[in-house]
């Protein structure tokens, strides 16, 4: 068995999360992934036009009907998020009022902006949540250790679905981090989908790996047969970075994708912000409905990572994390008998 800080400090029997993944859903993943023994995580949810916050109470019900084990939620916090601050009070509200949902949700994840508004409201009003935020760059690990988060997830670009400008390779990143904080938990993010992947997360200084396009091709996941079909054919080459709705966005190479254009400067992407009109930002919202709903792979954006090169089947979660924890223990012991 691999013990780190987050199995220690969530209960885990193994030291896997899976990544949030919105505006998709994530609902069944997060329940297949607790029951396996990992850290399953519902995503911040935008899609079909429901109601954000009660569709996320709906969700977290439903997690509760179906497992007893632990779970994560996301928050985005961008400045387009405009529900972000009614959700993470409502989500502390909810665990106040709920004993199992207080005893279960005991990870939240904020991303895609500042940390600092998060952590104070659940540092008020959720003490006992354990809240970590998603990291591309160490100038931005300061930021949320000095907002006083109880964890950080460092990710790399290589990953899929949102990027930020500072194009960090997560090999860099990980290193980095847990050379300034080796106190602090930390989970590793982008470029994750292998036994070997884990392993060198955990050599590096990562108490767990997060893994987001490896669970997307998985037996459990929400994702529409189309979506899914598309990852295990794919090479490492088969992705590109353009602008998203929070920044740069590494999305899966089709004619949405290549129709998108290039990645705009931040100045560019604050400019495109301010200019939003909501007709415009549900077209946009639109273009990733279609492909998880529909399963329109041509017209519509497919979030996924450089790890599609390492995937070539779809596997159930149990296996995923199981066999993965257990090849990775092995990889570990024979580098340790190697040391003389």
């Amino acid at each position: 068995m691999i013990k780190t800080k987050i199995t220690e400090m969530f209960g885990i029997k193994y030291p896997i999360v899976s990544a949030p993944m919105g505006p998709f859903y994530t609902t069944e993943l997060t329940i297949a992934v607790a029951e396996a023994g990992g850290l399953g995580t519902l995503s911040h949810v935008t899609l079909m036009g429901k109601n954000s916050v009660t569709d996320m109470k709906a969700q977290l019900e439903h997690v509760l009907e179906h497992t007893d084990k632990p779970f994560g939620v996301n928050i985005r916090t961008a400045r387009v998020q405009t529900d972000h601050k009614i959700l993470l009070n409502q989500i502390a509200k909810w665990r106040k009022d709920n004993p199992k949902l207080r005893e279960q949700l005991i990870y939240g994840v904020t991303s895609a902006g500042g940390s600092r508004t998060a952590s104070k409201i659940w540092k008020k009003k959720a003490p006992d949540l354990h809240h970590f935020h998603v990291a591309p760059a160490l100038w931005l690990v300061d930021k949320v250790v000095a907002a006083g988060c109880d964890g950080i997830v460092a990710t790399g670009t290589e990953g899929g679905g949102h990027q930020s400008y500072e194009g960090i390779s997560t090999l860099v990143l990980i290193q980095q981090v847990a050379q300034k904080y080796p106190e602090k938990p930390l989970i590793a993010c982008g470029g994750f989908a292998t036994p070997e992947g884990v392993a060198s997360g955990l050599a590096m200084g990562a108490d767990a790996v997060a893994m987001g396009t490896r669970f997307i091709a998985s037996n459990q996941s929400e994702f529409h047969p189309n979506y899914k079909a598309l990852i295990p054919p794919a090479t490492a080459r088969d992705t590109l970075l353009t602008t998203g709705g929070f920044g740069p966005i590494r999305l899966l190479k089709n004619k949405y994708c290549l129709e998108h254009g290039k990645v705009i400067s931040k100045e560019e992407k604050i400019k495109q912000e301010l200019a939003y009109d909501l007709d415009g930002f549900l077209e946009d919202l639109h273009k990733y409905m279609i492909v998880y709903t529909e399963g329109d792979v041509e017209n519509g954006a497919i979030p996924v990572g450089q790890t599609v090169g390492l995937i070539d089947s779809l596997m159930d979660v149990d296996d995923i994390i199981t066999s993965f924890t257990k090849e990775a223990e092995s990889i570990l012991k024979n580098l340790c008998s190697k040391i003389s």
